[in-house]
């Protein structure tokens, strides 16, 4: 369905904007983890598939399992990189499982060693050792602790990675449900509004011990925003009804002060417990005699 998409200088539109409607801010520009360096990992192998078919049926064998290793070791590369993105940009967060990035550099330096093995195996073992090493020196290691874990058990950050991967499924299933109604804003509008409510779920990322707090809106309130959703486009897309349409958005506009409303209060609660604990421990600090100087 054509869609048509207005502004401020298209034809029939005010000379201001309307401030009626709320407008998100642009987010900050992140650079993709997956830079130019890990792409060029794909590139590289092919000059080795290439030589192969011009080589003896040794220097195939050699070409080709050069190819093979350097490529899985890319795959690999790009992968580990994606995980200490996702691990550098959370405040707890468990250490990845494979080392993916250590493996790329291992399978790196055994690419390169096949394909130097035809010369000898000096020859190898100097290539194979270079290779693994600047592999290394570029990329990395990957992280090898836990981070932020401290007092949460693996199954309270399980419970929140799955709880927050099913809320972000929800905003996808909205996001493609809007799309029905053929109508650019609307589809912005719902943009706006997962924007606006993903502060609460890297809250629950951040503790996961505050998901019991937060569960009903990852959950029942999320789910009930995306069922309105989809009756709404189907319903919006046959009449285009006025009415209808200023409801759902206040429907959003109320879920976006609701989860706000949370996600405050999940921080201030916080906030008491570590006063809590300052309270307390200052209070056997007393009672052991320990006076602060003042």
């Amino acid at each position: 369905m054509a869609q048509r998409y207005g502004g401020r200088f298209s034809p029939g539109a005010s000379g201001e904007m309307s401030t009626d409607v709320p407008i998100a801010a642009p987010s900050m520009a992140r650079r993709h983890p997956v830079g130019a360096r890990v792409n060029l990992l794909f590139v590289l192998p092919f000059a080795f598939a290439v030589k192969a078919f011009f080589s003896d049926p040794s220097g195939l064998a050699l070409n080709l399992g050069a190819f093979g290793a350097l490529m899985l070791a890319a795959w690999l590369t790009r992968e580990g990189t994606l995980a200490q993105a996702a691990y550098d940009a959370r405040k707890v967060a468990r250490r990845p499982a494979i080392p993916r990035k250590i493996f790329g550099s291992v399978l790196t330096g055994l690419g390169l060693g096949l394909a130097g093995l035809a010369g000898g195996v000096p020859e190898a073992v100097i290539f194979g050792v270079l290779g693994a090493g600047l592999h290394f020196g570029a990329f990395g290691a990957d992280p090898l602790t836990d981070k932020g874990m401290e007092g949460i058990d693996a199954h309270q950050t399980d419970r929140a990675a799955r709880a927050v991967e099913e809320a972000e499924e929800t905003l996808a299933e909205m996001a493609d449900a809007i799309r029905r109604a053929g109508d650019r804003q609307l589809v912005d509008r719902v943009a706006r509004f997962a924007d606006t409510i993903r502060p609460l779920f890297r809250a629950v990322q951040d503790d996961p011990r505050t998901l019991s707090a937060a569960r009903r809106y990852l959950g029942v309130y999320l789910t009930g925003a995306r069922d309105a959703t989809v009756k709404f486009a189907d319903f919006y897309a046959r009449g285009r009804d006025a009415q209808a349409r200023a409801d759902y958005e206040a429907l959003l506009d109320d879920l976006e002060g609701q989860f706000t409303l949370r996600r405050a209060a999940l921080l201030e609660d916080n906030r008491t417990e570590l006063d809590i604990e300052i309270e307390v421990l200052r209070e056997r600090l007393e009672r052991e005699g320990i006076r602060r100087e003042v």
